[in-house]
């Protein structure tokens, strides 16, 4: 790959991920300090990004992917959404800004999958090469937030606008990256793009168990992406947007224990560590607060990285491996409508119903509410335990040994 392709691509992926990290993590503080919503308004438009993962396997796969160049595409839906953006930070009224919100996320998800496929189509070993570049979204992460975090604005409209700026200039420099024209025709269903081929996974129990137990451990999740920051912010900690940056480092760490992970333990210890941890950050965060306890928010945000690539990332491994070459991307499709798109969907509105319900006046029981998560957590491991029998190890690749995007 020439040099100047592979600063487009990282500088590519960087302005991806600062539009998404500006605002992601700090919506539902937004929506409560500015806009006065309820936890049930919160939690709804936290999962309009869910409903829109759920629509974009469509979009990419049956329409850009086969009509337009990626790169014009993805210079397209940046402009779109920095207008959109521009209505949003305009919105007063909690209902509306959910409207708003969901529209914005139709046009934002498929530039997740757009900015991988221009990335792996100017790469003759995308295994090798593209850890290097994606690696720059977790950069990017860390750097928003803390940008977020030390200027003090993640509960104020700048939020957005830092998003729409950014959007702006990702949208004007994806018509200066290299030409990634549209995929030959082939005849992909439906189904395919659904992953409905990979149902047939499902005659195996392990698999099957591993599939209920990835999308039910995304509804906690989600309560971590969308109340953690006003949970923090109530706890008493200072700088939350900075501190949580943490976990994203974190993950870019164990992201690289992985290999010597998988030579010790087999897949069923792997899932069964990051269970647990998901468990203990849940209570931390509970229990913790901005004063002598502050050590246990620490430890619930620094466990992020153990949660989520010892539990997802080796989820998406053992897929690879159980599907075969056949049915690996209809399997992987599978699991990521399931996850993102349904288990956050329904997570990020529990979430908020979970909120109000432990709320009084203008206060919540922080304590009882992860508690919540920590008890959903704690079902997913006992049935995992007792019905999980899959104990392989599996062949870590290095293409799949790849910073999460959160």
């Amino acid at each position: 790959m020439l040099s100047t392709t592979r600063i487009k691509l990282s500088v590519m992926m960087f302005l991806q991920f600062f539009v998404w990290g500006a605002w992601y993590g700090q919506v539902t503080k937004y929506l409560e300090t500015q806009l006065h919503a309820t936890g049930i308004q919160q939690g709804a438009a936290f999962a309009t990004f869910s409903i829109a993962m759920i629509v974009a396997p469509f979009f990419v796969g049956m329409i850009a992917d086969r009509y337009f160049a990626a790169q014009k595409v993805l210079g397209v839906l940046n402009l779109l959404g920095a207008a959109i953006l521009f209505y949003l930070i305009q919105i007063n009224d909690a209902d509306q800004f959910f409207w708003v919100l969901l529209v914005y996320c139709l046009t934002f998800a498929p530039t997740l999958a757009l900015t991988t496929s221009i990335a792996m189509q100017q790469m003759t070993s995308p295994e090798k090469e593209f850890p290097g570049i994606r690696v720059l979204g977790t950069v990017s992460w860390i750097v928003v937030t803390n940008i977020v975090g030390y200027y003090g604005f993640g509960d104020k409209v700048t939020i957005f606008q830092l998003s729409m700026y950014s959007a702006i200039a990702l949208g004007i420099f994806s018509f200066f990256l290299p030409d990634t024209p549209p995929k030959a025709t082939t005849a992909t269903s439906f189904a395919q793009i659904l992953g409905l081929d990979a149902f047939k996974l499902f005659k195996d129990r392990s698999f099957a168990i591993f599939f209920l137990s990835s999308v039910l451990i995304c509804i906690p999740l989600s309560f971590y992406y969308a109340m953690a920051n006003p949970s923090l912010t109530d706890g008493g900690m200072q700088n939350v947007e900075n501190k949580m940056s943490l976990g994203q480092a974190s993950e870019v760490i164990f992201m690289l224990l992985i290999p010597l992970a998988y030579t010790r333990l087999g897949v069923k210890k792997m899932l069964i560590v990051g269970l647990v941890a998901w468990i203990i950050r849940f209570i931390g965060f509970g229990y913790g607060d901005g004063g002598s306890g502050e050590w246990m928010l620490y430890l619930a945000i620094i466990l992020h990285g153990v949660c989520y690539d010892f539990f997802f990332v080796t989820g998406q491994i053992y897929t690879d491996n159980k599907a075969g070459e056949k049915i690996k991307s209809s399997a992987q499709g599978l699991i990521s409508l399931a996850t993102y798109g349904i288990g956050m969907g329904i997570g990020s509105y529990l979430s908020g119903i979970v909120k109000d319900m432990f709320k009084t006046g203008n206060s919540v029981n922080w304590t009882d509410f992860w508690l919540v998560p920590a008890g959903i957590a704690a079902v997913v491991l006992i049935v995992f335990v007792f019905l999980f029998t899959d104990n392989k190890q599996i062949r870590a690749k290095e293409d799949e040994l790849v910073p999460g995007n959160l």
